[in-house]
């Protein structure tokens, strides 16, 4: 079939009546393209409306209540980051900073009151504690120590930019970039499972196949299959359900190609967290692995395999410091001097900053040429940095949360061998946008291949939870398939909690509370669970089997965590030092990836109409029940939650096996 030209397509997204059909099987590229641009233009223009109307509409109180901004800020410098600025905010009373939403990595907005009508820095959160919180700039705002700041979240431009691009080049025969994996990625073969399964033609692998052995890499029957295929396969998915060590065994097919000389390797995931685990395990293989991205962004202890720390050790830095400390002593002399003097020093600048730049590029390109694998956020392999370089081998971890436009970004840089890694069963990307999410942009390129007919690469053998945790979701989401790695010794009970079978460390306790809608009207919380949570958790401390960073605490509702937050303030605080430092508290969502001894769940909602909100996700539900090792205890009003098919399937196996807990109620 003819491929269509992106020269030919119009730019402009149609009316939303006007769109094309979000589809599994796309025939006509100007289709796709049309809506995919549509839908990333909806996702940024939605998300700074609602940023502007809550500017506009919402008072100072409701913003701060909401967690989207600090107001009446002091600030002062801290040091640098890799050259840049870092600013400390702390609040103008003294005191400690009111709770907010702003965490490692985040881009914020700085202004001094009103964000709408003033010359705005943007920075990027570097860390926070209960007194301050620290900033990274690229450059340092004017009058800093000058009255107060007010610090707001902001919208991510960068993305929209790069996915709008990456969908130009998919869709181009023009552009220096692309994929020749575009018919399968569209779903536009007669065959896609025999499509994908061929073996591209790169690098000798069709020869190196079958010199690849498996039997010493640390795999289980299952992952070892996943990566064989894999390996074989122009396009593969590998499904990792919860504990069955999706990132390990991406990391040991990483490891595969390396070492059979495959390149260049692009490394990529939805978010931070996720690169920053995969950079982790290639490095403790010994991969030369470089993390492309703000320093600021990447965890601490991986900062020195960021492009920005191996660039400051190269042989040139040396050269490159002397040149612009000479250009900026030639600059404070330029006001001394006049006519042709001041004329051939202007030149020498010109030409010295030029050189500067030359260096400083070839430095990026040597440390680039160096590395067996890049890795970086899905956007941010769409950084300029990486110029017009190309990557036949393409791997995406946290594959479903990612958007089908953000997975092209990675894609379009030459993609030739492309695995898939993520799990259907958990959640989907997020989207901000309603009207986007409805036209499908919370549908990632993972769950459409599915849909079209691709199988995917079941990884069978959990490592994670008690069996008895395990069991349910298995049942329900994963056809009975799961295995357990890790016998039930290996995952006794916690002590503190009194189960009502200590052989099977799952319970619920049946809270008939009151659910409030907080005056935000998006989110909700519950009093009498929330101090039955913090009731629990006492009681797992003073057993001091689990110590507070073991032990999770999660809700589907903002609401119910920020009021959780307080009451554990209330009762001894989370700072260093006190009785719940470490303990954490966050959202459903936040918690995706993660894993802790004992978790417990707080549902949130109770109330006569039967009203299951977030909770009626079924992805939402199984990354809920999955997040914990050794212990599971579920809060909530049973005759709210059997309301829902999924939540009343699991109540009704709490029945069977004798696991609700009145007695636990406070």
């Amino acid at each position: 079939m003819g491929r269509d030209n992106v020269r030919r397509i119009s730019p402009g997204p149609k009316r939303d009546r006007e769109l094309p059909e979000n589809k599994i099987q796309w025939r006509r590229s100007q289709e796709h393209y049309e809506l995919f641009k549509a839908l990333v233009k909806w996702e940024l223009d939605d998300e700074l409306q609602l940023m502007q109307k809550r500017w506009k509409t919402w008072t100072n109180k409701r913003l701060s209540e909401a967690g989207l901004s600090l107001f009446n800020l002091l600030a002062k410098p801290n040091g640098r980051f890799f050259g840049d600025p870092i600013i400390s905010f702390s609040a103008q009373s003294g005191d400690n900073l009111p709770w907010h939403g702003f965490r490692h990595g985040d881009i914020v907005i700085l202004s001094r009151s009103r964000p709408m009508e003033e010359r705005c820095d943007e920075g990027i959160v570097l860390d926070r504690n209960r007194k301050r919180i620290r900033v990274v700039f690229k450059e340092r705002p004017e009058a800093l120590r000058k009255g107060v700041w007010r610090i707001d979240k902001g919208a991510n431009r960068v993305a929209h930019d790069r996915m709008q691009n990456a969908l130009d080049a998919f869709h181009s025969d023009d552009s220096e970039m692309g994929t020749p994996l575009r018919d399968i990625i569209m779903a536009r073969v007669h065959d896609i499972e025999a499509a994908a399964s061929q073996t591209p033609d790169i690098g000798g692998l069709k020869k190196q196949i079958d010199r690849i052995n498996l039997s010493k890499y640390p795999l289980n029957d299952s992952q070892k299959e996943a990566v064989e295929l894999s390996l074989k396969s122009k396009l593969s998915i590998i499904q990792g359900p919860p504990g069955t060590g999706k990132t390990h065994t991406a990391v040991q097919l990483v490891r595969t190609w390396v070492k059979r000389g495959m390149g260049p390797i692009l490394v990529c995931a939805e978010s931070n967290v996720a690169v920053d685990n995969l950079l982790n395990g290639l490095l403790e293989n010994e991969v030369m692995a470089v993390r492309l991205g703000q320093p600021v962004k990447v965890r601490e202890n991986l900062r020195s395999a960021t492009m920005d720390a191996r660039i400051a050790e190269h042989p040139d830095q040396e050269k490159v410091k002397m040149e612009k400390d000479y250009l900026e002593e030639v600059q404070s002399e330029l006001k001394n001097l006049k006519g042709r003097e001041k004329g051939l020093a202007h030149r020498d600048l010109n030409k010295g900053w030029k050189e500067v730049k030359r260096l400083e590029r070839k430095m990026a390109e040597d440390v680039l040429d160096d590395a067996d694998v890049i890795c970086a956020t899905c956007i941010g392999s769409g950084h300029e940095m990486l110029g017009h370089r190309r990557f036949p081998f393409v791997l995406i971890d946290e594959a479903t949360q990612s958007s089908e436009p953000s997975t092209l970004v990675p894609l379009v840089r030459g993609a030739r061998q492309v695995v898939l890694v993520g799990d259907h069963r958990q959640l989907p990307p997020t989207v901000i946008s309603r009207r986007a999410e409805e036209g499908g942009l919370n549908r990632s390129l993972f769950e459409r291949l599915i849909e079209a007919g691709l199988p995917t690469n079941m990884l069978e053998t959990q490592y994670r939870m008690h069996p008895a945790i395990r069991d349910f979701p298995s049942g329900r989401f994963y056809e009975g398939r799961l295995e357990d790695g890790e016998s039930a010794k290996l995952r006794t009970a916690p002590a503190g909690i009194n189960w009502p079978d200590w052989e099977n460390p799952v319970a619920f306790v049946p809270v008939e509370g009151t659910e409030i809608v907080d005056e935000m009207g998006g989110s909700r919380s519950n009093m009498d669970e929330a101090g039955c949570v913090v009731e629990l958790v006492k009681g797992v401390l003073d057993a001091m089997e689990l110590q507070t960073s073991d032990i999770g605490v999660i809700s589907p509702y903002a609401g119910q965590v920020r009021l959780l937050n307080d009451l554990f303030e209330d009762a001894g605080g989370l700072a260093e030092g006190e009785p719940f430092h470490g303990l954490e508290v966050k959202t459903v969502d936040g918690y995706q990836g993660r894993e802790k001894e004992f978790i417990i769940m707080s549902t949130v909602r109770s109330n006569s109409e039967g009203e299951v909100g977030f909770l009626k996700d079924r992805r939402r539900l199984n990354v809920a029940m999955t997040r914990a090792k050794r212990g599971l205890v579920v809060v909530g009003d049973s005759r709210t939650l059997r309301h829902d098919p999924t939540w009343a399937s699991w109540l009704d196996w709490v029945d069977e096996k004798g696991l609700m807990a009145w007695h636990l109620k406070s």
